[in-house]
C-alpha cells in the first residue's frame, strides 16, 4: 500500500501522515511507503516504513504526473489557496484550487489502477437560498470565489469517479478548530487564532460577534474522518460522493465560554472584540447548521463539545510553532 499526500507540509497533512506512521495499515494492508508533497518540501515523519518528501506544485501538470510515479493506492489531495486568499487573488484560487485539481484528477486517472482519492472540499460551497438545517440533498450555491472553486472539483470528482478513473471521495470540512500554529489568510483563521493565541498567553481579535454561530471540527476527529473516508468501501458512496463532515454548531460566544470551563478566565481577557466589515461580509455568508446524515451512517466522526476542542489542543498542539 502505496499512501501519496498532496499538501502534506500543511498542518492536517503533517497529522495525517503522523496518524498514518502510527497505526501502519491502511485499507486493511500495511503501508509499503508513504510520500508527502507540497511546494515547499514537508517536514520528515519518523515511521516504521519508508517516507519521501518532495517539492511539487499542483498546478503544474508535469509535476503532478512526476509525482504519481510509485503508483500510488491512496491518494490524499489537501493542497488548497485559502478562503481569504482565493477571494482576493481570484487568479491564483482558480489555478490552484481549480484547475490544480485538475491537474490533479487527471495525473490519477493516467494511473490506469482507480486509486482511491480522498480530496478535501469545503462548506463554503453552501450558501445563497438554502435550507436550515443544511441536508445532505441541498443545492450547492457558494457565494465565495473559494466555495465555487471547491464546488466544481466536486462535480469532476463525482464524473471521474463515476467513469471508473479514481474512486474519489469528497469531504466538505466544517472550520477545523483550534488550528496550531499561526494564522493564515482563511477568512475562517480567527475562528481559532482566539483561542489558540490567548491559551498562549496573547492577545488576539474576534471579528465577528459573540452571536456568530459556525459549524466545527477538531483537528483530532478531522484526522481519523480523513482516514475513515479511505476505507470505507466504494459502493458505500452512493452516486454522490461528496458529503459534509459531522460537526457541531456553536456560537462565537458559546465556544469562549467553553474555553472558560476548561482554562479559566485568564485567556478570555485577552480576547479583543473589534468588527471587521471586509471579513464579516465573507462568513456571514457561510451556513452553520447541518444534519450530516449520510456522513453519520457511513461511520464518521463528530466531537462531543467544544471543551473536547480546547483540551485536544492542549493536549496535542500547545505551543507547536507555524
Amino acid at each position: 500500500m502505496n499512501v501519496l499526500i498532496i499538501g502534506g507540509g500543511g498542518f492536517l497533512g503533517q497529522k495525517l501522515a503522523k496518524a498514518l506512521a502510527a497505526r501502519g495499515t491502511l485499507r486493511g494492508q500495511p503501508i509499503r511507503k508513504l510520500i508527502l508533497a507540497d511546494l515547499a518540501a514537508p517536514a520528515d515523519v519518523s515511521a516504521p516504513f519508508p517516507v519521501e518528501t518532495r517539492t511539487a506544485d499542483i498546478t503544474d501538470a508535469a509535476q503532478m504526473r512526476a509525482l504519481m510515479q510509485d503508483r500510488p493506492d491512496v491518494i490524499y489531495h489537501l493542497a488548497a489557496i485559502v478562503s481569504g486568499q482565493a477571494e482576493a487573488e481570484f487568479d491564483l484560487g482558480m489555478n490552484v484550487n481549480l484547475f490544480g485539481t485538475i491537474n490533479v484528477f487527471e495525473a490519477a486517472r493516467a494511473l490506469g489502477t482507480n486509486p482511491v482519492l480522498v480530496f478535501t472540499s469545503s462548506i463554503a460551497v453552501y450558501g445563497g437560498e438554502a435550507p436550515d438545517p443544511i441536508e445532505d440533498w441541498t443545492l450547492l450555491n457558494p457565494q465565495t470565489s473559494y466555495g465555487a472553486q471547491k464546488a466544481a472539483a466536486e462535480a469532476l470528482l463525482n464524473d471521474f469517479s463515476r467513469k471508473g478513473f479514481f474512486d474519489g471521495r469528497g469531504l466538505r470540512l466544517p472550520t477545523i478548530s483550534i488550528r496550531p500554529g499561526k494564522p493564515n489568510k482563511a477568512a475562517s483563521s480567527f475562528m481559532s487564532s482566539i483561542f489558540r493565541e490567548p491559551l498562549q498567553g496573547q492577545e488576539a481579535v474576534c471579528p465577528v460577534s459573540p452571536d456568530y454561530e459556525h459549524w466545527f471540527l477538531s483537528p483530532r476527529r478531522c484526522i481519523e474522518n480523513l482516514i475513515i473516508a479511505a476505507e470505507i468501501p466504494a459502493d458505500a458512496w452512493g452516486q454522490n460522493r461528496c458529503l459534509a463532515l459531522p460537526g457541531r454548531t456553536h456560537s462565537i460566544g458559546e465556544m469562549v465560554e467553553a474555553m472558560r470551563r476548561v482554562a479559566g478566565d485568564e485567556p478570555v481577557a485577552r480576547i479583543r472584540w473589534e468588527p471587521d466589515p471586509e471579513l464579516q461580509s465573507i462568513v456571514m455568508g457561510w451556513r452553520g447548521r447541518f444534519n450530516p446524515t449520510k456522513a453519520l451512517r457511513l461511520g464518521f466522526k463528530n466531537d462531543d463539545s467544544f471543551e473536547d476542542n480546547v483540551r485536544y489542543f492542549l493536549e496535542d498542539d500547545l505551543n507547536i510553532p507555524a
